[in-house]
């Protein structure tokens, strides 16, 4: 694919998140004023990922034709730089969270809308801005790892950095259950202790399932066998 199409589709897709953020945010929900706010939610945080991903994607394009025929070396370390953590922030967040929110999400909404998106929902968010948090998510991230190659952390730092992830959202959620008693998502309240424990494991193993799916898709695509 040619680099100005590529560009003028990464600005797109960063707008998108953009407006999809400013419009989620402009909704007025009982649980946006309880503790944790927005921040509770792991679609929230996706959406900010996804958002500086692309933002990061937008700035690399940018720079990378403003340097073009520059014999900068300084210029061509910085943007080096800024091409490391696109491609970083790519494997490790934009990718397996990203897959894991869409998969998961639409996985239990399938069985039983309540126990993750309750109808009362409804009354508050359109079905564009619905899909635009747990549809539109998957192809924007595959799009973006047909168009262009990133390169992998090597898959013991990779992981290490998802389960961190992983369990440090896990932690954040039962830190908000400890302080307002409610847990975030309605599926954990009909879940025993014992049961929560194997759920929380299967959710780090899933989200590191993902994270290793987007390193073979990504050496599929480019032919770059690790």
């Amino acid at each position: 694919m040619a680099l100005v199409p590529c560009q003028v589709l990464r600005a797109a897709i960063l707008l998108s998140y953009c407006s999809i953020l400013c419009n989620y945010k402009a909704i007025d929900m009982p649980a946006h004023q309880t503790y944790g706010g927005s921040w509770k939610f792991l679609t929230f945080i996706d959406l900010v990922i996804q958002a500086v991903f692309f933002g990061i994607c937008v700035l690399t394009d940018l720079s990378s034709l403003l340097t073009k025929g520059n014999d900068s070396q300084e210029q061509e370390r910085q943007l080096k730089k800024l091409i490391s953590l696109r491609d970083w922030v790519m494997a490790v967040l934009a990718f397996p969270v990203g897959v894991f929110v869409v998969t998961m999400f639409w996985s239990i909404y399938i069985y039983d809308r309540e126990l993750v998106y309750p109808k009362l929902l409804d009354n508050f968010i359109p079905a564009w801005l619905n899909h635009g948090m747990h549809t539109t998510v998957l192809p924007f991230v595959l799009i973006e790892m047909r168009t262009t190659h990133h390169q992998y952390p090597s898959r013991s730092c990779g992981l290490a950095a998802v389960c961190t992830f992983a369990v440090g959202y896990i932690l954040w959620v039962c830190w908000i259950h400890h302080v307002t008693g409610v847990w975030v998502y309605p599926l954990l309240e009909h879940l025993s202790p014992g049961v929560k424990i194997i759920f929380f494991a299967a959710v780090t193993v899933i989200i590191n399932i993902f994270y290793l799916v987007g390193e073979v898709l990504n050496n599929y695509i480019w032919d770059t066998p690790k």
